[in-house]
Parts: structure tokens; sequence; C-alpha cells
């Protein structure tokens, strides 16, 4: 997609990129670390984790792997945990309700586009007013293929009635620039989250350290 080509919507990963949930998977997963007498871990190692999903943090927390015999139990009490702490730290990147505010008054619709179930996403979003007038939530069950898979940001062009040429898809983790890819929409990917910097970025895209930068980046497509 050209530069100048127009866009209607704008797609957004979740967590990384509109939301700071890291704070919620580092108390629940040192919570459940310590209910077993492990030691905490890091909060920095877990930031870093946080996009490759529930799995790998058990993975890291106990270090385990899947095949072990307690590793669904023990996963499953990390995601018990974190939804009884699903909003008690988590809060918007810095920027983004102005970003969205901007987004509402160029009348450009969005939606989100996320791994997580919707058991932990909807609660989430609804928590979060300026979410909440998203347009599309599609998150891992809605769907048979979670990102990289173009699945689920294909589902949201088809509930904003846009095609690929007329849409953005932000994200901070490779999934979410592969996918975007695969759906055929110009990404951008976000320095500012967990996982994407300059030197693991494969993509020559747009890039943003902030939510200014994606003002700044969006104001080319509108």
């Amino acid at each position: 997609m050209e530069k100048n080509q127009k866009i209607k919507g704008i797609l957004f990963d979740l967590d990384g990129t509109l939301v700071d949930t890291a704070p919620d998977f580092v108390l629940s997963l040192n919570n459940v670390l310590s209910r077993h007498q492990f030691p905490n871990l890091d909060p920095l190692i877990i930031r870093s984790n946080v996009s490759d999903g529930s799995a790998k943090l058990t993975s890291l927390g106990f270090g385990l792997d899947k095949t072990d015999p307690s590793f669904d139990k023990l996963r499953n009490e990390f995601l018990a945990e974190y939804k009884i702490n699903l909003l008690k730290n988590s809060y918007l990147f810095n920027g983004i309700s102005l970003l969205l505010e901007f987004l509402f008054k160029k009348d450009i619709q969005f939606g989100i586009v996320t791994n997580k179930p919707r058991e932990y996403a909807e609660p989430l979003v609804k928590n979060f007013s300026e979410l909440d007038k998203s347009k599309v939530l599609i998150c891992s069950d809605d769907i048979s293929e979670p990102k990289p898979s173009p699945q689920g940001i294909n589902a949201a062009l088809e509930a904003l009635n846009i095609n690929n040429s007329e849409c953005l898809y932000i994200g901070d983790h490779i999934n979410d620039l592969d996918a975007g890819a695969n759906a055929g929409t110009k990404i951008i990917a976000c320095y500012y989250g967990y996982s994407l910097c300059a030197k693991n970025n494969p993509y020559s895209c747009d890039s943003a350290n902030n939510s200014e930068d994606l003002i700044e980046i969006i104001s080319r497509y509108i």
C-alpha cells in the first residue's frame, strides 16, 4: 500500500500496544510462584515475555516445558490468578487517550485484534472508556488460527466494512507485523511495547517510540 493511500480504519493489538498489562502479569505470576515456594521472577523478564502468552510465562517461572505433567495445572492456576488481578494495575500507555481522540475527530474508526482470550480481553477493554469505543474486538477464541495468521485481521476488516488497503495494523510483537503483512494491511511497529525494537524488526515499516509518533505516522495516511 502506498503511503498516499487514504485509510478508513485502524486495527490495534491490545497488550503492549494500547494497554500496559505487564504489571498485572508480574503480580499474578509472582503470586503463584510464591505460593509454590519458587523465587519471584524479575519484573523485566516477565514484561519482555508478556506478548508470548501464559504458556511462555509459566514455563519461565517454573522452569518447565509443556510436556511436564504439572504444566497445565500450574498454567491454569496462573491464569486464574491473572483473572483476579486483571484490572488492578494495568493502564493505557501514555498518550493513547489523545491518540484515540485524534482518530475520533478525524472520523477514523478503530478496532482491536488480540491473541488474548475474550474472557480476559473484554473486561480489560470495557474498563477503559476510550477502548470501549472500539468498533470491533477480535480475540483468539473468535477464530481458529491466532496471529501471525491474518484470520483475526480479516474478520475485523469485514466487521468494519473496509478492505486491507484502507487499513493500518499496529502492534508490538513480530506476530502482529506478520499478521498485518499476511492480511495485506499497512503495518506499524510499536517499540514502546514488550518485544519489538529496531534490531529485531525484519520489516521496512514505520515504527513508533510513543503515541505522538503514532499520531504523526497516521496523519500521513488520512
